[in-house]
C-alpha cells in the first residue's frame, strides 16, 4: 500500500502529490510528481522540482541541464496550446531518467515529424521547441494519448557517457555552457548535455543528435513566431516585460532583465522584470541591476546589441559570463531596454546577438501597443464614468439597491444609465434608461439625457413635461431612447407614511411592484419610446409604496436575457422572482434577482445589464 497526500508548493498555486512507500524507482528512489496549475509560473515551478529531484539523484551537472530545460520546455508547451493543468512526474531508474509531462486536452494532437526529415517538412505547421528539443537530447521519448488528455515523455541516460574523439574547438552555448563551467571560449563540451541547437560555432557530433543548420534556422522561426503570437496579446506593459524575460530565460540567457520608460521621458527608466534560472537568485540580480540603469536616451544604437558590463561581482550568478543589451525603439521611439546574459562565456555568440536583436523588436511594439490600450482604456473610463452619478445616494424613507453590468470587457459605461437626484421641496427623481446601440453614439445621447433630466426637475418642472422636452431633444439625435423615469414624494405618517411614486415608463420594460402580501403588478403603463415622434404627449401614472413594499425597474438586458431561444421574462419569470423576495430588502431583492438572471442565461451577458431597487421603509 501507498499513503498519498497533496499540498501547496512554493506558494505558486500547484499541487504537490508526496508518495510513502512503493512504487519506488527502480533504485529505489522515490518518484517526484507535481500538480502544476496552468499558468505562467508552471514552468517556473516545475523547474524547481526537477533541479531538487536531480540534486538529491546526484545526476551529473550535463544531464540535470539539459533534463530542466525539457521540462520547461514541454511545460510551457501544454500550458499555451493545451490550457489546463500540468502532471509532472519524474523517476530514477537505475542509469535512466524518465519524465512525464502530462496535460488535460487529449484533442489537440502533438506533432512529431521532425524538421528536415521527409518530403514537405519545411512546409509543416511548426510545433514548438519542446519536441525538436526531445529528438535532440532524449535517448528514448513519444506521446501517449487517453481519452482525458495526453502525455509526453522521455527517457535519458543519467551515468557517465564516455565521448570519443578529440574536442573540436568552439563555445558552449546554453545548458553546455554551465556544464562546462569556465570553459572561455574554447573547450570540451559536458557529455550529455545540449550543444549547438542555438549556438553558431561547430560542434561535434554526438550519437542520435543531429545539428542541421536548417533545422536551426527552422527553430529559430518557430521561437519568434510563437513569441509574437504571445505578446500581441497582452494589453499591460509589465506583463510583456516579464513574458519577454520567461521567453529568453533559460532558452538563450541565464538571466534577463526588461527596463521601461515612464510617461516622463526625463525621469530614470524603471526596471520592470526580472528572471534568472535560479530563481533564489532573483531579488539579487534585481538589487544590483537597479544600480546602474540604462539612460532613457540609451547609448545602444536603436534595435543593435551591444555588449553590456556583467552586474556586481563575477561570481555572483555563476562563473562570470557575457551580456549584451538591446535599446526597444518603436518608429523612433524608444520605449525601454531589454539585457540578457549568459554565464561561462567571454562573449554572446552573434546567432544570439541576433535573436535578441528580432525579439527586442517584437517586445517594443507589443510595450506600445500595451501603452496605447492602456492609454485609450483610461481616457474611456474616465469619460465613461463621468456619465454615472458618483458616490451612493441617501433617500429619506426609501431603501436603494442598484445593480449596473454594461456589457463587454472592461466597460464602465454602456447604453444603459441610471441617476438618482434631489429634486425641489424634498422630493427625489430617479430614472433608468436605454439607448438604442452602444458605443460613443449611445454615449452622447446618455450625456445629453442625465443633464436634461436634472435641470428640468431643478426648475419645478413636472414628470410629464420633463418626458415631453426630453423626446424633442432625443429626436434631433436620430436616436431612440427607452426610460422609466419617476418622483418620489415622502407620505406623512398620518397618510399612513410610505412614499407616493409618480413615473412615466416610455418604451421601456414595465417597473414591478410587490406588496407587503407578495402580490406583482405592473406600477405604470406602456407609452412610446422616446425619439420616434416629436409631437407625442406623455402621462404619467402614480402607485403608493406603502411601507414594505418594493419597486422594481429592469433594462432589456434583463427581460431579454437568452437561454437557447427562450428569453428570461417569457413566461413573467421576472415577476415570479420578484414575488419570491418576501423578508428582503432592497439589496438582498437586486441580488436575488441578478442572480437570477445570471443562472438562466448562457454565457456572457450580450447586453448590458441595469436595474433599481426602491423599498419604502418600514420605519418611515
Amino acid at each position: 500500500m501507498s499513503s498519498t497526500r497533496w499540498g501547496e508548493a512554493d506558494g505558486t498555486g500547484e499541487k504537490v502529490r508526496h508518495d510513502a512507500g512503493p512504487p519506488p524507482g527502480a533504485d529505489g528512489s522515490t518518484p517526484v510528481r507535481a500538480l502544476l496549475a496552468g499558468n505562467a509560473r508552471a514552468p517556473a515551478a516545475a523547474r524547481a522540482h526537477v533541479r531538487e529531484a536531480l540534486r538529491g539523484w546526484e545526476v551529473p551537472d550535463g544531464t540535470a541541464h539539459d533534463v530542466t530545460l525539457l521540462v520547461s520546455e514541454l511545460v510551457t508547451n501544454a500550458v499555451v496550446h493545451a490550457g489546463t493543468s500540468v502532471r509532472l512526474e519524474c523517476r530514477h531508474e537505475g542509469g535512466t531518467l524518465a519524465v512525464e509531462v502530462a496535460d488535460g486536452h487529449p484533442t489537440r494532437a502533438v506533432e512529431t515529424r521532425i524538421g528536415g526529415e521527409g518530403p514537405g517538412s519545411a512546409r509543416e505547421g511548426h510545433q514548438g521547441h519542446g519536441l525538436r528539443l526531445l529528438a535532440g537530447l532524449a535517448g528514448e521519448w513519444g506521446v501517449t494519448y487517453r481519452r482525458d488528455g495526453k502525455t509526453v515523455w522521455f527517457r535519458m541516460p543519467c551515468g557517465p557517457v564516455e565521448t570519443p574523439g578529440p574536442a573540436v574547438p568552439g563555445q558552449a552555448s546554453g545548458a553546455a555552457a554551465h556544464a562546462a563551467g569556465e570553459a572561455g571560449e574554447a573547450g570540451e563540451q559536458a557529455p550529455g548535455s545540449l550543444t549547438g541547437s542555438l549556438a553558431p560555432t561547430p560542434q561535434r557530433s554526438s550519437a542520435g543528435r543531429r545539428h542541421d543548420p536548417d533545422w536551426i534556422d527552422h527553430g529559430i522561426l518557430s521561437f519568434l513566431a510563437e513569441a509574437s503570437d504571445l505578446l500581441a496579446g497582452q494589453t499591460d506593459e509589465d506583463r510583456v516585460a516579464s513574458l519577454a524575460c520567461q521567453l529568453l530565460v533559460p532558452r538563450f540567457a541565464d538571466w534577463c532583465g526588461v527596463w521601461l520608460t515612464d510617461a516622463d521621458a526625463s525621469t530614470p527608466l524603471r526596471l520592470s522584470r526580472v528572471w534568472h534560472t535560479q530563481e533564489e537568485r532573483m531579488d539579487e540580480l534585481r538589487g544590483e541591476l537597479r544600480k546602474t540603469p540604462p539612460a532613457p536616451g540609451g547609448r545602444a544604437p536603436s534595435g543593435r546589441a551591444v555588449p553590456w558590463p556583467w552586474p556586481g561581482q563575477e561570481s555572483a550568478y555563476g562563473p562570470g559570463g557575457a551580456a549584451v543589451g538591446c535599446r526597444l525603439a518603436v518608429g523612433g521611439r524608444t520605449v525601454g531596454t531589454l539585457v540578457i546574459g549568459r554565464a561561462g562565456l567571454h562573449r554572446m555568440p552573434g546567432e544570439v546577438v541576433g535573436i535578441v536583436e528580432d525579439f527586442a523588436r517584437r517586445v517594443a511594439q507589443a510595450v506600445l501597443s500595451a501603452r496605447r490600450y492602456t492609454r485609450q482604456a483610461t481616457i474611456s473610463r474616465v469619460l465613461q464614468r463621468g456619465l454615472l452619478p458618483s458616490g451612493e445616494v441617501t433617500v429619506p424613507g426609501v431603501q436603494t439597491a442598484v445593480v449596473y453590468e454594461p456589457a463587454g470587457e472592461g466597460s464602465w459605461a454602456g447604453g444603459d444609465f441610471y441617476d438618482f437626484f434631489e429634486g425641489t421641496d424634498g422630493r427625489w427623481r430617479f430614472a433608468l434608461g436605454d439607448v438604442c446601440g452602444n458605443g460613443p453614439e449611445a454615449a452622447v445621447v446618455t450625456g445629453l439625457a442625465r443633464p436634461v433630466l436634472r435641470l428640468l426637475a431643478r426648475e419645478g418642472h413636472s414628470v410629464p413635461e420633463v418626458i415631453n422636452r426630453l423626446n424633442r431633444e432625443v429626436g434631433e439625435q436620430t436616436r431612440f431612447l427607452s426610460l422609466v423615469y419617476g418622483e418620489l414624494t415622502p407620505r406623512p405618517a398620518a397618510d399612513g407614511g410610505g412614499t407616493l411614486c409618480t413615473m412615466v415608463c416610455a418604451g421601456h420594460p414595465l417597473p414591478l411592484v410587490r406588496d407587503a402580501s407578495g402580490k406583482v403588478r405592473p406600477a405604470a403603463e406602456p407609452q412610446l419610446l422616446l425619439g420616434v415622434e416629436e409631437e407625442v404627449s406623455y402621462e404619467s401614472q402614480s402607485v403608493v409604496l406603502e411601507p414594505g413594499d418594493t419597486l422594481l425597474c429592469v433594462t432589456d438586458g434583463v427581460t431579454e436575457r437568452r437561454s437557447g431561444r427562450r428569453q428570461f421574462d417569457d413566461d413573467d419569470e421576472l415577476a415570479a422572482v420578484l414575488g419570491e423576495c418576501g423578508g428582503l430588502d432592497a439589496a438582498q431583492t437586486a441580488e436575488k434577482v441578478r442572480r437570477a438572471v445570471h443562472a438562466f442565461g448562457d454565457g456572457a451577458a450580450a447586453d448590458d445589464l441595469a436595474m433599481l431597487v426602491l423599498q419604502a421603509r418600514c420605519d418611515g
